[in-house]
């Protein structure tokens, strides 16, 4: 059986996702997790980017 490399539990199937610049291979739940995350850092960049009146690219 699989080890999710977030939470190291056994789950029947991993999902290849995208987290700080890599690839990691975790169970579904913490996919979701992990894609929550990422939009919450990415509204509070873009927050934090109004408030300073950035206007250029990323």
């Amino acid at each position: 059986m699989p080890i999710c490399k977030s939470c190291e539990d056994e789950v029947d199937e991993l999902v290849s996702v995208k987290a700080g610049g890599r690839r990691v291979k975790v169970c579904e739940d913490c996919a979701e997790r992990l894609a929550e995350e990422a939009e919450i850092a990415e509204m509070s960049e873009s927050a934090i980017q109004d408030m300073m009146g950035y206007k250029g690219r990323r």
